[in-house]
């Protein structure tokens, strides 16, 4: 009954860190792509969106699979 409950609660927590994750990606890219639409050329502006782009799309990746992943047992 206790490991029931207890790997529900996994699932729930890995289902929240997939939609956190997913949601820092979707902000990064969409910082991004304001970033593209402003851009002026300059090498810091090219650095930052690189930066910015890369890492949305590290955690937009994971988080979407890791939700996918996750089955629900309710």
């Amino acid at each position: 009954m206790i490991l029931i409950i207890l790997k529900e609660n996994i699932m729930n927590l890995k289902r929240i860190f997939g939609a956190l994750l997913t949601l820092l990606g979707i902000a990064s890219l969409i910082y991004a792509a304001q970033l593209f639409l402003s851009e002026h050329g300059e090498t810091r502006e090219i650095k930052e969106l690189i930066i910015y782009t890369v890492l949305g799309l590290i955690f937009f990746i994971p988080g979407i699979n890791l939700v996918r992943a996750t089955k629900d047992e309710a």
